[in-house]
């Protein structure tokens, strides 16, 4: 997933900041710059649309009309649908015959339910882990730790979140669970989008700090606070989603991508 900057710009006044590495990427142009191959311009697409929905720049619900996207482009409608369609199978997006592409939107017991699937999953992996970090696992997570707290620094929300996401997945590499990890990574992205699309403002600012908190708790050895900072900290995040997941306005898609044909 390609990691964004923020723009200083906005369509108009009151409008959210949109996607700016998009409009680095191809010179501010209505379209594919010459001699660009037809992946470069799916993979500029897919990389500006999943920005889009991970800095929640999107609404739950919200279409995406092939040709209002493809125009923001200037690619066509095949390139744009095979970019959807991946989109799709990962769980960002939601195929509907007949209908097209939706932003999910997902109920109260669909996030709890994913949420719960983490805890226990989780719990797993801490129990394992605990007490059980060489030199080198303690290395590996520190060194994500700091990748997350530069992605703030910086403000690259949509990295920020991706990194949040990750570092469970590694703490289930670590543990020896490869055939979780597939499992988990679906989990953990369906978290992401829900943090995104119902808590964009908060960007995981809490999560390097409790990351570090899990860690220590592991490296002690102490299973019952290992337990207790994971619990914790996704509870957290859960209730926080869960108060923020009520309608919102769908918003429109020049706007949205404006970037890319100033």
């Amino acid at each position: 997933m390609a990691s964004t900057t923020r723009s200083a710009r906005s369509a108009r006044a009151g409008e959210p900041p949109h996607v700016a590495h998009i409009d680095e990427a191809i010179g501010k142009s209505t379209g594919p710059v010459p001699g660009e191959s037809a992946d470069d311009v799916e993979a500029l697409v897919y990389a500006s649309i999943n920005s889009a929905l991970l800095q929640g720049k999107l609404a739950p619900g919200q279409q995406l009309v092939e040709r209002e996207l493809a125009a923001a482009f200037g690619c066509t409608r095949g390139a744009l649908r095979k970019v959807l369609a991946r989109l799709g199978f990962e769980g960002k997006l939601v195929l509907e015959p007949n209908r097209g592409a939706f932003v999910p939107s997902p109920s109260e017991e669909d996030i709890r339910a994913t949420y719960r699937a983490r805890q226990v999953v989780e719990a797993g992996v801490a129990v394992t882990l605990c007490g059980a970090l060489d030199a080198g696992m303690r290395r590996t997570l520190a060194e994500h730790v700091r990748s997350e707290k530069k992605a703030l620094r910086e403000g690259r929300v949509d990295e920020a979140v991706r990194l949040a996401g990750q570092f469970h997945l590694i703490l289930t590499e670590l543990a020896g669970g490869a055939a979780l990890v597939t499992a988990l990574a679906q989990l953990v992205a369906r978290t992401e989008l829900y943090k995104a699309l119902f808590d964009p403002s908060k960007a995981t600012s809490c999560a390097p700090d409790e990351h570090e908190q899990i860690i220590a708790a592991l490296e002690a050895g102490d299973q019952a606070a290992a337990l207790a900072t994971l619990r914790e900290h996704l509870a957290e995040i859960e209730e926080r989603v869960v108060r923020q997941a009520r309608a919102r306005g769908g918003r429109d898609l020049k706007a949205v991508f404006a970037d890319i044909a100033t």
